[in-house]
């Protein structure tokens, strides 16, 4: 029979293995796959007459450990059967992804190198500052793996510090520049949110940047600021301690795992920022090079193994191809730009 399990691992049951601080799908992994599509002339014409002849490096522009790396990986693991070479996840973090973007920016359009995209570097980094590169035309949109909410949460607890987004709303009304927000950083989508709401609202909060998600939500529980927003995977286990209470939600529709939590938009606040990732590579990639790699990750979102991890992170699939993740991510820097105009 035709297809990847003439020959291939199923997907989810790959290894990897680390060389120089990068982590590689093992390459007897996907030899199996490889053969497959060799094999079989339909099977290869359907993931494309393009195909790669050395390890594609997937690079992520963020720690080890985070939503990005997890996402990486995870999708690497799952489509390793569809590639004839190892997946090789490089970590390059630093500038909240932009010396990572730069680098792939720069590099050459040969369908080798691709960055996890959707974040900061590409929709709010480029509204704060200049940066070495262009998000809207140094890159190839390849197809979007996730579509994550951004959660405006605040202490939880017996008392929380506000019942709902109308009461924060009404305290910062009440102290203008007295509410404190936290933040991952300057420049960040967790600091862009708040300035989409204060416009939105018609308020001012006081802007506490961290170095990362992770120390900006211990430091609102910590009870050191009063806001904070989190994508849906870094909120762990604090919504269900108790910890935290979730306001609203940046997003077009509600989380499928916290549905009584209303968006920003049903508020009456038309703010729509959601934390997407997916694949890009240089602005050179052929329409050939682009149909192959996206048809070879969309397999990959249809095994066992992306199954389970989104069904981990409680979200929806958050598939668009190319063109459609481009526009997304064109569309949330352009709404940045406007509140960064209006600030």
């Amino acid at each position: 029979m035709c297809g990847p399990s003439a020959g291939a691992r199923g997907p989810g049951t790959s290894s990897a293995t680390t060389e120089g601080g990068r982590s590689m799908v093992n390459r007897r992994t996907v030899l199996g796959g490889a053969g497959a599509a060799l094999a079989c002339p339909a099977y290869a014409q359907q993931l494309g007459a393009w195909q790669p002849t050395r390890p594609v490096q997937l690079i992520v522009g963020y720690a080890p450990g985070g939503g990005s790396d997890i996402i990486a990986r995870t999708i690497a693991e799952a489509s390793a059967p569809f590639f004839p070479v190892p997946l090789v996840v490089v970590n390059r973090p630093g500038a909240g992804g932009a010396l990572a973007a730069e680098q792939v920016a720069r590099a050459a359009p040969d369908g080798h190198t691709l960055i996890i995209h959707g974040g900061s570097e590409s929709t709010s980094l480029p509204a704060f500052r200049d940066l070495p590169y262009d998000p809207k035309q140094s890159f190839r949109a390849v197809i979007r793996l996730t579509r994550n909410g951004h959660f405006l949460v605040c202490k939880g607890g017996p008392s929380p510090r506000f019942a709902d987004l109308g009461a924060a709303i009404a305290a910062a009304k009440a102290d203008p520049g007295g509410i404190a927000h936290g933040s991952a950083g300057n420049g960040t989508l967790s600091q862009a949110i708040f300035l989409l709401l204060e416009r939105a609202a018609g308020v001012g909060f006081l802007h506490v940047p961290y170095t990362g998600g992770g120390p900006a939500l211990q430091a609102l529980i910590a009870g050191q600021t009063a806001l904070n927003i989190n994508a849906s995977d870094e909120l762990g286990g604090f919504v269900a301690s108790g910890d935290l209470k979730l306001l609203a939600l940046a997003a077009e529709q509600r989380a499928p795992a916290y549905r009584d939590v209303p968006t920003m938009r049903e508020l009456g606040y038309d703010i729509v920022a959601d934390n997407m990732k997916g694949w890009v590579g240089p602005a050179g990639l052929t329409d050939e090079m682009a149909r192959s790699l996206h048809d070879r990750f969309r397999q990959g979102m249809q095994t066992p193994t992306w199954a389970r991890f989104m069904e981990r992170v409680g979200e929806a699939d958050g598939y668009a191809d190319g063109p459609a993740f481009q526009a997304a991510m064109d569309r949330l820097l352009d709404s940045i730009r406007a509140a960064m105009k209006r600030t």
